[in-house]
């Protein structure tokens, strides 16, 4: 598997990981898919901030992608970011995530980031470990602030000081 820098070829797998994310899971609290003009116009937004979009590419196939971008506006967040990784569902569980993580921290810090930010719906024990497993601590838990799937969803803040 090989990780790399998104190209424009690759955001119709991108599209595909994140709208099943959408419709399928409580990683996105969102019930409307994007298109990939959303798509487009997300990565553009990233990568003109200076910010990186990796994708995991096993023999062409893009499997995973991850990105980060501003926790909070504000001069005094400068130093923030927050993180977003996402795992084609044939590919859960084999490693691509924990993959796709370290280059992301090795980027945050080239650009002088102090802190990564993961905000996780509470209850996704997988993502909890996987979080854990890098390194990440939760420093909070917003309770019932999502509405998904027809129930309330709390919000872990999970924080890895780079």
């Amino acid at each position: 598997m090989t990780i790399r820098d998104a190209a424009e070829t690759d955001l119709p797998a991108i599209l595909d990981i994140v709208n099943d994310a959408i419709l399928n899971t409580t990683a996105i609290w969102m019930v409307h898919t994007f298109d990939l003009e959303n798509r487009r116009a997300w990565m553009h937004e990233r990568v003109s901030a200076g910010y990186p979009v990796l994708v995991a590419d096993l023999a062409g196939t893009v499997v995973g992608f991850s990105s980060f971008g501003d926790f909070r506006k504000g001069d005094g967040y400068h130093h923030t970011v927050e993180h977003s990784v996402y795992v084609h569902r044939h590919h859960h569980g084999k490693g691509v995530g924990k993959q796709l993580m370290p280059p992301l921290f090795d980027r945050a810090r080239d650009l002088g980031k102090h802190v990564m930010i993961g905000g996780v719906e509470a209850g996704n024990t997988a993502s909890m470990h996987f979080h854990k497993a890098l390194g990440f601590v939760e420093t909070g838990r917003l309770k019932e602030v999502g509405w998904k799937f027809d129930r309330w969803l709390d919000l872990a803040l999970m924080q890895k000081t780079l």
